[in-house]
């Protein structure tokens, strides 16, 4: 179990810091979920921040810390679930050439290499397990939220005041 939340603002602020404690309070709602690690993720500009509470149990080391930067810097992820077919999409993408070294062994890094190969759309696509993230794409500004087709790992969202806001 883990769990992830975040938000996206429609008014400006000013401090990375300043998002970044606002996601760390959504994410220590949800503790009891995740008590191994934890983590936020803001940019200002944007008016995004992600954060998560992780339960440790692929992938124990720092390499699996959320939220996680895809290789190229692109993509940013907050990521609960499992990705049952992550070996095989590990082989397949460095047998396509992936030109990144993966730096562990999480499902998130496997999720992160595939949008930056074949993106998400397909991707997704590709993905056997039980799921849900939010994914922000920093050169098209567009943040995703995405779960699993039998919805066993529900996401949850709700616009407040203007802004997105979501648990899991």
């Amino acid at each position: 179990m883990c769990g992830i939340s975040g938000f996206l603002s429609s008014t400006p602020h000013d401090s990375t810091e300043e998002l970044q404690m606002i996601a760390l309070r959504m994410a220590d709602t949800l503790r009891h979920r995740g008590p191994d690690d934890g983590g936020a993720w803001a940019d200002p500009d944007a008016g995004v921040a992600l954060s998560m509470r992780r339960l440790a149990i692929l992938d124990t080391s720092p390499a699996g810390h959320q939220p996680m930067q895809s290789a190229s810097g692109r993509y940013r992820m907050v990521f609960n679930g499992e990705i049952y077919n992550c070996e095989d999409l590990r082989r397949e993408l460095l047998s396509e050439g992936f030109a990144f070294a993966f730096r562990g062994h999480s499902d998130t890094e496997v999720m992160l290499a595939a949008f930056e190969q074949w993106g998400i759309d397909k991707a997704v696509g590709c993905f056997n397990g039980m799921f849900a993230f939010a994914l922000l794409d920093r050169h098209n500004r567009n943040l995703t939220l995405g779960r699993d087709r039998f919805g066993e790992k529900p996401l949850y969202y709700a616009i407040i005041g203007g802004n997105l806001r979501t648990v899991l």
